[in-house]
């Protein structure tokens, strides 16, 4: 198997995906709103890439967060609200904020369910800073560590109750960042010590399934090389400090932040310690420059993954979409 997430370029897949995704078996796939046109289109092609590679617990992923980050949008889907409402609700009542978080994320869960999508790039447990560039902004669930780390906390339980795998993101924080790294990479001077608050919802979060990288450079750690790419920010603070085993995707290689071609950004990633190499745009050329560059998927990853999509709940007596969201907005509203 390719230590690889994929993306696909239109709503099902070309001759040549067919035969290409067939022979380098990725890992798994992105879906994006280029990928979308209607559940039961959508539910094709998910069920296409089962069948393709033959395994019922396929890795799917989406970026469904909520707010500006959302794939499915209206009016097939409900608009699902971004963190930072979360973290508001939290100032006025924690226990509903938390409860409301939950109810949020399984009712996302339950929308990609239906459509054959098993894992969300959520939840974000990047720790906001006042002056740091909107990219993050209110997509942030607060600027306290250990209320990230409580609404990460139920929104992965949330997923997890509506049938998907979450994944805790960005690695090793990006509350910080000077830039929006899809189109230039920053540079984080904060010291360690103060980089400790960064790093803390994810050690409370470590045993997460799956996370995500994000591509910064952290002088305190290493001033040479972007987080993605550093064998000192993979293995020694990803790894060892916050103590993450579990499966690690780099976030998209194709942003901007990194340099070289994206098949040796996959390669150096790989050689960093990351798990899969997550590429999003469908460009064959990339696509194939990433399978023949990385080595095949490692034993220990192979394990990650099995263990990942072995966390997915059954959901046949669970709630239904229109209760979720109901039974959210009540809590949003009695606030």
């Amino acid at each position: 198997m390719t230590p690889a997430v994929f993306g696909m370029s239109g709503l099902s897949l070309t001759s040549d995906e067919k035969a290409f995704f067939k022979e380098s078996d990725p890992a798994g796939y992105i879906i994006f709103g280029r990928n979308i046109d209607s559940k039961d289109q959508l539910r094709a092609l998910t069920d296409e890439l089962r069948t393709l590679h033959g395994r019922d617990d396929l890795a799917i992923l989406i970026d469904q967060e909520g707010g500006r980050v959302a794939r499915m949008k209206e009016p097939i889907w409900p608009k699902f609200p971004a963190g930072e409402v979360f973290d508001k609700l939290y100032d006025i009542a924690p226990a509903t904020a938390i409860e409301a978080a939950r109810l949020n994320a399984q009712a996302i869960a339950t929308s990609l369910n239906e459509v054959g999508i098993t894992v969300d790039c959520l939840p974000l447990l990047d720790v906001r800073q006042p002056d740091a560039n909107n990219v993050i902004g209110d997509r942030a669930l607060g600027s306290e560590p250990m209320r990230v780390a409580a609404l990460g906390r139920a929104i992965l339980d949330g997923l997890q109750r509506g049938g998907v795998v979450g994944v805790v993101k960005h690695m090793p924080g990006h509350g910080r960042t000077s830039v929006d790294t899809h189109k230039a990479l920053p540079t984080v001077t904060a010291s360690d010590e103060e980089l400790e608050m960064d790093l803390a919802p994810f050690k409370t979060l470590k045993d997460a399934p799956m996370g995500m990288t994000g591509h910064l450079l952290f002088t305190a750690w290493d001033a040479e090389v972007p987080s993605t790419l550093s064998k000192t920010v993979v293995q020694d603070i990803i790894r060892d400090r916050i103590g993450f085993d579990g499966l690690l995707f780099t976030d998209d290689l194709d942003m901007e932040a990194l340099s070289d071609s994206v098949p040796e950004r996959a390669v150096r990633a790989q050689e960093a310690g990351c798990d899969i190499a997550l590429n999003c745009w469908a460009k064959m050329d990339d696509m194939t420059g990433i399978v023949e560059g990385m080595t095949d998927m490692t034993p220990k990853t192979r394990q990650r993954l099995d263990d990942a999509m072995a966390t997915i709940a059954e959901t046949d007596d669970g709630p239904d979409l229109q209760e979720l969201v109901a039974r959210r907005d009540e809590l949003l509203a009695a606030a």
